[in-house]
């Protein structure tokens, strides 16, 4: 079991491999995935389909989850919506969200847990600019250590409380 830590691990997929993405998770000790894909599925890298990365998770000895229907940046509510485009305000908002929250926290008081997604890129994608801003505007995280998939770097958004 780990030790809880106010931190949210964060790691984008992008193209690589799953092996290297394993790798990367593995050395910096993380122990859970929380998959927040809203549809965790390419058929241009299938190496990351949904089934696929579980399987890969759980024989690395991860413990996997998937949270895509919680905390995805594509809800099927028409209420996150306005002329089309997600509202992220209106996601943080819902009991679905909130349930996804409460799932992630508890999962983070056993496990050092990287939420994934497909963007390489933190600052661009729904794990930095709607969980961990939520998480870290209602002071369950101190700090994100955002990961990237050719280097994984402790480079942190905020300082520690």
């Amino acid at each position: 079991m780990y030790k809880s830590e106010k931190a949210i691990y964060t790691i984008g997929h992008s193209n690589g491999t799953s092996e290297r993405l394993i790798d990367l998770l593995t050395q910096h000790g993380i122990t859970a995935v929380a998959d927040v894909r809203s549809h965790p599925y390419s058929r241009f890298n299938p190496q990351f389909n949904r089934e696929e990365m579980a399987d890969a998770f759980r024989n690395a000895g991860l413990a996997y989850v998937f949270l895509g229907q919680e905390l995805g940046a594509r809800s099927t509510d028409p209420a996150c919506y306005r002329d089309g485009r997600a509202q992220y305000s209106l996601m943080m908002k819902t009991p679905l969200f909130e349930r996804g929250i409460e799932r992630l926290l508890a999962g983070m008081a056993s496990f050092r847990v990287a939420i994934l997604c497909a963007e390489k890129e933190p600052l661009a994608c729904h794990r930095t600019i709607l969980i961990s801003r939520y998480l870290h505007e209602r002071n369950a995280i101190a700090y994100e250590k955002q990961a990237e998939q050719i280097e994984f770097s402790a480079s942190q958004i905020s300082q520690p409380a």
